[in-house]
C-alpha cells in the first residue's frame, strides 16, 4: 500500500475516538502493553516528559519542545489529534514522521494489528514510540490523549510529569466532578518522579497531593513558584516579564509568538519544566529559552492555537472546545475591542451545549456549520439550540461555506473567528 491507502486502512480498520466517540475508548492498557511487547519495548529507549490536563497540553508540549530543540537536542513530539495530516501527531525537531515510515510500520505489523484489534490511538502511540526509538531521539515530549491513568501513553517512565489543569470535559469517560477527573489525570504520576501541576485548584489539589505522597513523587504547583506578567501584546507576539525566586529564572522581556491569553499558563509550565530538565543534565540557557519562545510556531510547527490567518478583517482560529477553554477564548475576543465578531462555530454531537452556549459572546454574528466528521453536530440543530441562548445567525452545510460567508460579510475593522471544535479549525488552517 502507498501512504494514502495506508492511512485509509488505519481509519477504516481501527476505531478512532475523534471520529466515533467513546466507543473507541479502551478502559485498560492491555493492547498498548501487548503492542510494545511485540515491538521490543521501544518506549524504554528514550527519555521523556509526560503531559496530561484538560487544556494546554499541546501548547505546553510545543513550547517545551521548541526550547529543547533550540538548546541543540533531538526532540520527539507526540500530540493528538491531528488537524489535516495524520503525520502531525509524530514529529522530530518539528519535522513530521515520513510517509514511508508510516507505510513501513503498518506493513510490518499489519497481521498483528488485525489479530489484536487495537484502537486507532493505541496503534498511533505504538508507532510514535517505535519511531522515536529507531531515530534515537534525545528526549520525547509525550501528550496524553484522554485522561491519564488508562491512556495508552501511560506506559512510559518519564523524567518529569506535567498536569496542566483540570476542567470539565469527557465526563462520560473520566467522571462528572473535578476531583474524579483529577484522579484520572493523576494516574500519570509515577513513583519517585517529579510532577508539575500547572494551576492550583482547591477541589483538585488534594487529589494530586495525595497521589504524589503515595508515589513518593516531588510535587510543585507551577502557579505558586513562577510569575509571567504580560507587559505588551499585539497579533504577532506577547511579551512577558518572567520571575521565579525559587528557580532563579528572571527574564525582563520574553517574547512569545503564541498570543492567546491562555498561553501564559502554558508558558509557565514549559519554563518550569525546562528548569527541571536542566537539573537532569540538559544544557538549557536563558538565551535558548528566549530564542525558542519567540518562534514556537516555526520551530515546533504548532497549529490552531489563536492562529492569525489573515488581516482586514482580522481572522483568527482556535481549537479550544470545552468550558475551560472557551472561557479564555470569549475573554480574548472581548479584549480585541472589535466593532463586530463574526463567529464560525461548529461542535460535536456529544458536547454539553448547556455549558458551552452561555460562555459565547452574545453580540457576535454566528455562522453555524458541521465539520466533515461523523461526530459533527448538524448545523441546523446547532442553530436551533443556540437560539435559546440568544445566539443568532444562519446555518451552512459546510465549514468552507460558513467561513466564506463570514469573510464576505465582515468589514475590514471586524474580526472573523473560527472555533468550537478542532475539526472545524482543521478545515481552515
Amino acid at each position: 500500500m502507498n501512504y494514502q491507502a495506508t492511512i485509509q486502512y488505519l481509519f477504516r480498520q481501527l476505531p478512532m475516538f475523534q471520529r466515533v466517540g467513546k466507543q473507541a475508548f479502551k478502559k485498560d492498557l492491555g493492547n498498548i502493553i501487548a503492542l510494545c511487547d511485540h515491538l521490543g519495548q521501544p518506549q524504554q529507549n528514550f527519555k521523556s516528559v509526560h503531559i496530561a490536563g484538560t487544556n494546554g497540553k499541546g501548547s505546553t508540549a510545543h513550547i517545551l519542545a521548541a526550547i529543547l530543540q533550540t538548546a541543540g537536542y533531538k526532540v520527539g513530539l507526540y500530540t493528538s489529534p491531528h488537524y489535516r495530516d495524520f503525520r502531525e501527531r509524530i514529529k522530530i525537531n518539528g519535522t513530521y514522521i515520513t510517509e514511508q515510515a508510516v507505510v513501513d510500520f503498518v506493513a510490518d505489523n499489519k497481521s498483528y494489528f488485525e489479530a489484536l484489534k487495537p484502537s486507532f490511538f493505541e496503534m498511533t502511540v505504538a508507532m510514535a514510540f517505535n519511531y522515536f526509538s529507531q531515530e534515537k531521539v534525545d528526549i520525547a515530549i509525550i501528550e496524553t490523549g484522554l485522561g491519564g491513568r488508562l491512556d495508552s501513553t501511560n506506559i512510559i517512565q518519564p523524567l518529569l510529569s506535567i498536569i496542566t489543569n483540570i476542567g470539565m470535559d469527557h465526563e462520560a469517560m473520566l467522571g462528572n466532578t473535578l476531583p474524579l477527573i483529577a484522579t484520572e489525570k493523576a494516574g500519570i504520576i509515577k513513583p519517585n518522579t517529579p510532577v508539575l501541576i500547572g494551576e492550583t485548584n482547591s477541589e483538585t489539589a488534594p487529589v494530586f497531593l495525595q497521589k504524589a505522597k503515595q508515589e513518593n513523587s516531588p510535587i510543585t504547583f507551577v502557579d505558586q513558584v513562577i510569575k509571567a506578567e504580560l507587559v505588551a501584546l499585539n497579533q504577532q507576539k506577547a511579551t512577558y516579564a518572567i520571575s521565579s525566586a525559587s528557580y532563579k529564572l528572571n527574564i525582563e522581556q520574553l517574547h512569545l509568538d503564541l498570543t492567546g491569553n491562555y498561553q501564559q499558563h502554558n508558558l509557565k509550565n514549559a519554563l518550569l519544566a525546562s528548569q527541571f530538565l536542566a537539573n537532569h543534565q540538559f544544557n538549557i540557557s536563558p538565551e535558548h529559552i528566549q530564542k525558542a519562545c519567540a518562534n514556537v510556531q516555526g520551530i515546533s510547527k504548532i497549529l490552531g492555537r489563536w492562529q492569525v490567518l489573515s488581516q482586514a478583517p482580522l481572522t483568527i482560529c482556535d481549537s479550544g472546545h470545552n468550558e475551560h477553554g472557551l472561557k479564555y477564548i470569549a475573554q480574548a475576543l472581548n479584549d480585541l475591542k472589535k466593532q463586530q465578531i463574526h463567529f464560525v462555530f461548529g461542535t460535536v454531537n456529544d458536547k454539553d451545549l448547556e455549558k458551552v452556549f452561555p460562555l459565547l459572546p452574545q453580540q457576535a454574528i454566528y455562522y453555524f456549520c458541521k465539520a466533515n466528521v461523523p461526530r459533527g453536530l448538524d448545523a441546523q440543530k446547532l442553530q436551533q439550540s443556540a437560539k435559546k441562548y440568544g445566539l443568532a445567525g444562519d446555518h451552512y452545510p459546510s465549514v468552507a461555506e460558513a467561513f466564506a460567508h463570514a469573510q464576505k460579510q465582515a468589514k475590514a475593522e471586524d474580526c472573523v473567528f473560527i472555533g468550537g471544535s478542532i475539526f472545524v479549525v482543521a478545515e481552515v488552517v
